[in-house]
């Protein structure tokens, strides 16, 4: 069987397929189609070369729902509420993020005030019914969200999280008096408490639903009409799988779902190469994206926020997302010069249309990669493995105004945009260790996407790191992660319980009905894999502390010793005397499956010699201008240390190797960057 994965970046979209009689990997890349994704998805099937009707397996990752969120692109939608909570959206959480900023704007809600409707219903905080739904009312709301063409409609109703049947019986009705709008229950979504930010969940789940189910009933139409009939899945931002129909119901479980894969497959190469503690560098044509990695396990967060800044308190998701921290900083981010006159790089991105001036496609404005092209990194005719012939004459032309700007040359006019790049950058990944207590000298960093390797080695000096790998075909190293991802389904229950006089087989109650909701999820299909972790907290706290738990085993003292430990670990106190609080249970069930895995590399045909393409000068920013050797990964040998400045070509990526640093190619395959001293 030929599995297959394809992710859809903002620049590229990249294919890789695994056939697993042979155990070989088959790969391909091409420019992302903005309007319609599915087009890059069948040109890199196209340049596969394979049958459609080999594949037996076909996995698809992409940013379909996140643009349509950030770019507002989604479709109209409604919220019905319960009676007195209509404004929740607006009201939002009084937590300010800029505390001293007299003009500060509150989020604009995704529903407007227009279409968030009350309907007379209640529940208690233990879920019983106080008030019946008044199932009447919903006529009125359907009517008038037919008046204004609404095509989506949320429903979150107080407490739904503790007992879901007035939702149930109000999605019901709404189905039946709205046959074309799609409805999103918030108790489908999620079964946690608070509800700002469950309203806000099902509101966002329900503005991009219309939007994903178009994408994929075209996509899956393209892929038939080339005799791919094999079952679709979608990669989860929790670092599993789903089916497709799955997917249309929940897209917000998609949201970061590239940058998810990309993570699972770090943590195959951090157990490959007994790197158990990693930092996951992710570096597109968009933005660059980093995540932990402790003791071979990624962390999976429920209290996600979306274009959350220091200035902008964002919108919350309760969804499991894999920990990833985000900045507009890649390969396509656009450099400037401001009001003040002075460089700024990003947010904004050249992506692929019309792309970076060197493409020679229609972009004009002065980018990251056009920077990399002046300083000598990338190479005018191997970019791309050769598909793509970069103009140097445009990249020039580009950075022009801003090297006058600047009163300084072409060349180190780009290499300073390199290096605010790489400020951006640098700030997202302290904040993923430094900030959260952790030592980068700790950890190794792992450097992928098309950007990760050109970046990850002056990143990787900046921050400590023991050292610096970079994997396998980095540019389509998240696609790879999907192929090393197996179907999961993530639960949460909120079940308020006092830790000191709660009987072990209370809780073991609530995971028994967790398991077998994920039986049912899976429809019994194949063997499945636990992971269980229960939330708890000090009596009088609002957050809580995770403590990981094995079912069928729990008992109390030992359940509140790992949580006085874990809150010691990350606030460096514990209070003996206090009473703790079970709040929330997790689950996360896997289907148990065979998956890649990293093979050794064969030695045929290396040599320096062979390897040894050039020599030419390259900028490496703070270090200068050297004479950089220009090596061709696919030949270098193994096993042995070769000295920077360097920059290694393959055919999707670059790696940049600055003076003073030393490399070698390990027998996985994985390119190791270290100090020389």
């Amino acid at each position: 069987m030929i599995r297959l994965a394809t992710d859809v970046g903002g620049t590229f979209t990249d294919l890789v397929a695994w056939d697993e009689a042979d155990d070989r990997l088959i790969v391909a890349k091409d420019l992302t189609t903005p309007a319609d994704q599915s087009g890059g998805v069948m040109s890199t099937l196209a340049l596969s070369g394979l049958d459609g009707a080999s594949i037996g397996e076909f996995v698809h990752g992409g940013t379909t729902v996140i643009n349509a969120i950030t770019e507002r692109k989604g479709v109209r939608t409604a919220l019905v509420t319960t009676e007195g909570f209509r404004d929740v959206l607006e009201i939002g959480r009084g937590n300010r993020p800029d505390l001293y900023n007299l003009q500060f704007e509150p989020p604009r809600p995704f529903v407007p005030r227009r279409w968030r409707f009350e309907v007379r219903e209640r529940l208690d905080a233990d879920g019983r019914v106080v008030t019946h739904l008044d199932e009447a009312a919903l006529e009125a709301v359907a009517e008038a969200c037919r008046r204004d063409g609404i095509e989506a409609v949320a429903v979150c109703f107080m407490h739904s999280y503790r007992n879901p049947v007035h939702e149930q019986a109000c999605g019901k009705r709404l189905s039946e008096l709205l046959p074309d709008a799609a409805i999103t229950l918030s108790s489908d979504l999620t079964r946690e408490w608070r509800e700002y930010e469950r309203s806000s969940t099902a509101a966002l789940n329900a503005y991009v639903q219309p939007i994903i189910q178009r994408y994929f009933d075209r996509l899956e139409d393209r892929l038939l009409s080339v005799s791919v009939a094999a079952p679709l899945q979608a990669m989860q931002s929790n670092g599993g799988t789903t089916s497709f129909a799955s997917a249309r119901a929940h897209p917000l479980t998609l949201v970061e779902s590239g940058p998810a894969a990309g993570v699972n497959g770090a943590v195959v190469v951090g157990r490959a190469a007994d790197l158990p503690d990693l930092i996951a560098f992710d570096v597109g044509g968009t933005t660059a994206k980093c995540s932990l990695i402790r003791g071979g396990m990624a962390t999976v967060r429920t209290d996600y926020w979306i274009e959350k800044t220091q200035h902008h308190p964002g919108y919350p998701v309760k969804a499991p997302v894999v920990d990833i921290v985000e900045v507009g900083a890649g390969g396509g981010s656009i450099a400037r010069i401001d009001a003040a006159g002075r460089l700024k790089v990003g947010p904004q991105s050249a992506g692929a249309d019309p792309g970076p001036a060197c493409y020679g496609v229609g972009g004009t404005e002065p980018t990251v990669t056009d920077a990399m092209l002046l300083t000598g990194v990338l190479d005018t005719g191997r970019f791309s493995d050769g598909r793509i012939a970069l103009s140097r004459e445009r990249s020039e032309a580009a950075y022009r105004p801003i090297a006058e700007a600047l009163s300084m040359g072409l060349t180190e006019a780009a290499a300073s945009a390199v290096r605010m790049a790489e400020a951006n950058m640098i700030n997202a990944l302290k904040l993923i260790s430094v900030q959260r207590g952790h030592d980068p000298r700790d950890f190794a960093m792992l450097a992928y996407g098309g950007g990760g390797p050109m970046h990850a080695a002056a990143l990787g000096r900046e921050l400590g790191v023991r050292e610096i790998v970079i994997p396998r075909h980095p540019g389509l190293f998240s696609a790879w992660g999907m192929l090393a991802t197996a179907p999961r389904h993530d639960q949460t229950r909120t079940e308020p319980m006092p830790a000191e006089t709660t009987e072990a087989a209370a809780l073991e109650a609530v995971f028994r009905q967790m398991t077998a909701e994920a039986a049912s999820y899976f429809g019994g299909d194949g063997a499945l894999s636990h992971t269980a972790r229960i939330e708890l907290r000090y009596h009088g706290q609002e957050h809580t502390v995770s403590v990981a738990v094995e079912p069928g085993s729990i008992t109390m003292p030992a359940l509140i010793e790992a949580f006085h430990e874990a809150h010691r670990r990350a606030y460096t106190f514990r209070l003996e005397d206090t009473r703790v609080e079970i709040i929330h249970f997790h689950l996360a069930s896997e289907q148990v499956r065979r998956l890649p895995d990293l093979q050794p590399v064969k030695g045929d045909g290396r040599s320096r010699d062979a390897a040894l393409l050039d020599r030419r000068p390259v900028h490496f920013g703070d270090d200068g201008t050297h004479e950089a050797a220009i090596w061709d990964r696919e030949k270098l040998p193994l096993e042995t240390a070769l000295d920077g400045p360097a920059i290694v070509l393959e055919a999707t990526s670059t790696t940049r190797i600055l003076p003073g640093q030393r490399f070698r190619l390990d027998g996985l395959g994985l390119l190791r960057i270290a100090e020389s001293g």
